[in-house]
């Protein structure tokens, strides 16, 4: 199935971008990594890469297939990529989405002209509903992964990674259902086949890395990840067949590394990606993938973040850098110690937030209370001087 894609037909549907998406920028994040170059997807039109599968796909389709209108299901980008194709070329769409859907996703595809429908708790559950509407009205299905020609629209960005940093060594993608891997996979092992290419999935979304290790497609139970964009349950066919055959390595990041990537892409790159789009980078800081020596471009997906969560997925960063941390210490009974307590803090540098007593605990003749401080910290290693001082002062911490 694989063989149905070829180099020309990438090269032909880069020639048909040419007037509808922009070519990102490759930035060198020398502050990040002296061999770290970042793919701006996030910065697209519609705030992802999909816009390029999306219409390379429709606007292949024959005039019947178009006056049909389309059909869609999306978490959110892959919705965004339809409808505006769909505006641009005059087609009617209709595209489901799960119920919890970022808002800003939703409003942001309805925004485009297309009818939205929420259906279902994940993307799995709004396919089913959309397969199911299907049947009934006969639209032409635009798949947001799983197809030759959604491929070869995302297989664009290798050309333009290649374009940009010749001597490319790595490239890390983010993994949902497997389609923007495929094609950039597909593309760089075929004209680059020394490029060792890496795919990133959500540690409670990883069902593109049990169907590798299983050898067979795999069909998650549930999944659980604010990176919403790549919260897909099962792979699809052609998917699973690409990255078998091009993929080099998957791995895996936590919900907390991911926050911090995405906190540390907004205030040192001052870039704003959502969780599926900052999974890449967050595999190069957590130290997931062996880059050392590598040049290397960390794929950034998309952008499209929820800011209803923002303040959310910034504090989770914040605590996971060693930013912001809780001290929960216990008290003797005795005068003296808080007096002690704020000095360790005040003499190693950190800021007191929020103080609170914790009289709840059952006292004993060792400590009376327990003493909760949050502190802004520099960062882990700055957190960690911080503990020491206090169990070498003879404080315990809980």
């Amino acid at each position: 199935m694989t063989k149905n894609l070829t180099i020309d037909s990438v090269y032909n549907a880069a020639f048909k971008l040419k007037t509808i998406v922009r070519k990102t920028d490759l930035i060198h994040a020398e502050n990040l990594g002296e061999n770290i170059y970042l793919k701006t997807e996030n910065l697209q039109r519609t705030g992802s890469f999909k816009l390029r599968g999306a219409y390379n796909k429709i606007s292949k389709l024959s005039k019947e297939e178009k006056e049909r209108g389309v059909v869609a299901t999306s978490a959110g980008n892959h919705a965004q990529g339809v409808a505006l194709t769909c505006k641009k070329l005059g087609i009617p769409a209709t595209i489901f989405m799960p119920e919890h859907a970022p808002l800003s996703k939703v409003e942001a595809t309805r925004s485009y002209g297309a009818e939205v429908i929420l259906e279902g708790n994940n993307y799995d559950e709004a396919f089913q509903a959309s397969q199911e509407y299907n049947k009934k009205h006969n639209k032409t299905f635009i798949h947001a992964f799983d197809d030759i020609d959604v491929i070869a629209g995302q297989a664009t960005l290798g050309l333009e990674i290649l374009d940009q940093l010749v001597d490319v060594e790595a490239v890390i993608v983010p993994i949902g259902g497997g389609g923007l891997i495929s094609g950039i996979a597909f593309l760089i092992k075929s004209l680059k086949p020394d490029t060792k290419i890496i795919g990133v999935e959500a540690e409670n979304a990883a069902s593109m890395k049990k169907s590798i290790e299983e050898g067979k497609i795999a069909d998650l139970d549930t999944v659980n990840t604010f990176a919403d964009g790549i919260a897909v349950k099962k792979p699809g066919e052609l998917t699973f067949e690409f990255v078998k055959e091009y993929v080099d390595e998957i791995v895996t990041v936590s919900e907390d590394e991911i926050a911090s990537a995405v906190l540390e892409l907004l205030e040192k790159q001052k870039l704003m990606c959502e969780g599926s789009g900052a999974v890449s980078f967050a595999a190069i800081k957590h130290g997931k993938v062996d880059v050392d020596g590598k040049k290397t471009v960390a794929l950034l997906s998309g952008g499209n973040i929820d800011v209803n969560i923002l303040s959310r997925i910034i504090s989770r960063g914040l605590v996971k850098s060693g930013r912001n941390t809780t001290l929960n210490i216990e008290l003797s009974d005795k005068p003296g110690e808080l007096v002690a307590v704020s000095k360790i803090i005040a003499d190693h540098g950190a800021n007191v937030v929020r103080v609170d007593y914790n009289t709840s605990e059952k006292p004993n003749e060792i400590f009376s209370c327990v003493l909760n401080i949050k502190c802004e910290t520099r960062n882990a290693e700055h957190e960690r001087e911080i503990k020491k001082a206090f169990k070498e002062q003879g404080f315990k911490l809980i």
